[in-house]
Formats: C-alpha cells, sequence, structure tokens
C-alpha cells in the first residue's frame, strides 16, 4: 500500500510484452498519429486560407480539426514512446497533465459537436434567419463557451482526482492516463466525491445528447418535406458527415465508460480506449471531406500546392 504523496510515477498498461509486438504497434500509431495530423492538418489550412468555406459550418470544423489534433497529441505520442523505449512509466506531474488536456479537449469537443447541430438546424428549419442568429460574433463567443466550459470542467475533475489519497499502487490498466483507472487506486471511500463530478458530467452530456436528438428530428422533418429531390440531397450531404460523427463519439464513450463490469477486461477495455481516443480524431477529416464538395476542393488545392511548392497558396483558392 502506497500514499499519494509518495508516489512520483505511475506505470500505464502496455501494449505487448514481445520487442516485436511493441514495435509493431509502434509503426501501427506512427501511421495512425500520422494520417491525423494530415488530415485534420489539411482541413485546418483549407478553412483558414479560401474566402469561400468562412461560414459557421466551417468555421466549427476548424475547432473540431484542433480539438481532435489536440487529443490524439495528448495520448498517442507518450504511448508510441513507451513501445519504442521499452518502458510503461509516467510521471506524476506528467499524468496530471495528461489527465486535464485529455478531459479538456475531449469535453470541449463534445460541446462544438452539440454546437455544429444547432448550426444544421437553424441552416435548415430556419434559413431565412441564419444569419442573424449565426453571425460571426455569435459563433466566436459559442466556441469560446465550448472551450471555456471544457476547460473549467477539466481543471475541476483534474484538481479534485488527484487531491485524492491513492493506496492501491502506482499501476494503472489503461495506456493513458484517465480518470477511471486513477479512481480505482484511491483510498476506501474518498473516490465518492469524484464520483458525483462524474455523474454531473454524465448528466451533462445526456442533455447535449437529447439536444441533437430533438435537432435532427427536426431537420429530418424540414427535409423529407423539400419538394426538390436535388435539395434533399444537399441537405442530407451537410448533416450526414455530422451524424456519423456525433453517433461515433457518443457510442465509443458510452461503452467505454457505461459497460457492465461482467463484460470488462483489460484487454477490452485498451481497444474500447483506442476506439474513443484514436479513431474518431483520425476519421474525422475522411468523413467530413467524402461529403462536403466544397472542402474536397479546397483539400485538392492545398494538396496541389504542396506539391507544387508555391510561395503564394492563396492564389490556389481563387477560381
Amino acid at each position: 500500500m502506497s500514499n499519494s504523496s509518495s508516489i512520483t510515477e505511475f506505470l500505464l498498461l502496455a501494449f505487448a510484452d514481445t520487442r516485436e509486438l511493441q514495435l509493431l504497434h509502434f509503426g501501427l500509431f506512427l501511421g495512425i498519429y500520422l494520417a491525423a495530423l494530415l488530415g485534420n492538418g489539411l482541413i485546418l489550412t483549407a478553412v483558414a486560407c479560401d474566402h469561400h468555406l468562412h461560414t459557421p459550418m466551417y468555421f466549427f470544423l476548424l475547432n473540431l480539426a484542433l480539438l481532435d489534433l489536440g487529443c490524439i497529441s495528448t495520448t498517442l505520442p507518450k504511448a508510441m514512446a513507451n513501445s519504442l523505449w521499452d518502458t510503461r512509466a509516467i510521471s506524476y506531474i506528467r499524468c496530471a497533465a495528461q489527465v486535464f488536456f485529455f478531459f479538456f479537449l475531449f469535453s470541449a469537443e463534445y460541446f462544438i459537436l452539440t454546437i455544429m447541430a444547432y448550426d444544421r438546424y437553424v441552416a435548415i428549419c430556419k434559413p431565412l434567419h441564419y444569419g442573424r442568429l449565426l453571425g460571426s460574433r455569435t459563433c466566436a463567443q459559442m466556441a469560446a463557451a465550448a472551450w471555456g466550459s471544457g476547460f473549467l470542467y477539466a481543471v475541476l475533475h483534474t484538481a479534485n482526482t488527484f487531491s485524492l489519497p491513492l493506496c492501491g499502487g502506482n499501476t494503472l490498466d489503461q495506456f493513458f492516463c484517465d480518470i477511471p483507472s486513477i479512481l480505482k487506486l484511491s483510498c476506501s471511500d474518498s473516490y465518492l466525491r469524484e464520483v458525483w463530478l462524474l455523474l454531473v458530467g454524465v448528466c451533462l452530456a445526456s442533455g447535449c445528447f437529447v439536444f441533437i436528438i430533438l435537432s435532427y428530428v427536426q431537420i429530418f422533418r424540414a427535409v423529407l418535406r423539400m419538394p426538390s429531390e436535388q435539395g434533399r440531397h444537399k441537405a442530407f450531404s451537410t448533416c450526414l458527415p455530422h451524424l456519423f460523427v456525433v453517433s461515433l463519439f457518443i457510442t465509443t464513450c458510452f461503452f467505454a465508460y457505461l459497460k457492465p463490469p461482467s463484460i470488462s477486461s483489460p484487454s477490452l477495455n485498451l481497444v474500447v480506449a483506442v476506439l474513443y481516443s484514436v479513431i474518431p480524431p483520425t476519421s474525422n477529416p475522411l468523413i467530413y471531406s467524402m461529403r462536403s464538395k466544397e472542402l474536397k476542393w479546397a483539400v485538392r488545392k492545398v494538396i496541389s500546392w504542396m506539391f507544387l511548392n508555391s510561395d503564394k497558396l492563396p492564389l490556389f483558392f481563387q477560381k
């Protein structure tokens, strides 16, 4: 038994025991990480440089790409370094920082996805009021509220979690520092304070989920009443990527944190953690770029500039 004051490092869950498998995991996650950097980087560059994409929908997509980059950069580089150097250790300070940044970016991403549902609702159900309801100042305020709420929520959870006395050793059953793994190391019933905070988070997340569902019920009712098949296709093409991203985000998170203890195991927990922390940031750019013609055109211009090595990127965004 050890006290939290004497803990200087934590031991993360290893992906494999043999050197060959460790190197295989390193190569696999390096490829995934580079794909996430490239995909989200292209979206950031395309939205920032193409004035045709300076709309509320793509402004929120830019925020989503930033958060995806932050989320995957919080967990994957350390996991890759541990596999490459055959170690499991992470310092106490780095573990606290990892918990804070992951919770901050993950919460803010969920709020941004909720705002994006409202954006689609206004665009399809109230198109005549779109400019008034979603002006540039309003969009900036909503994005700032999402980032700020995630920051405050992460501060509360991180401060509360790392103030708990830890008596269960320093070995975590996850490949990165997350709150449920740390709570398993806490003494007796001292973790109940954090459980209450998590319950508040679940209620808040459920409220956002209900808002997204109600928004899409109204969206689909409005789309099905459209007389033009081309109009319905265009509306679906802007909504389906967001709906798919939200579904992937919510299902993986809910399964990770709400699955029955009877089916819990270290290997399953590891797979589920990879699903909700690695797969969405990597797949989101692909999902959005496949359905948006404007974004595909802008991304192609960015790629053309990269290959042509031009020194004036904006020239590629002039029709």
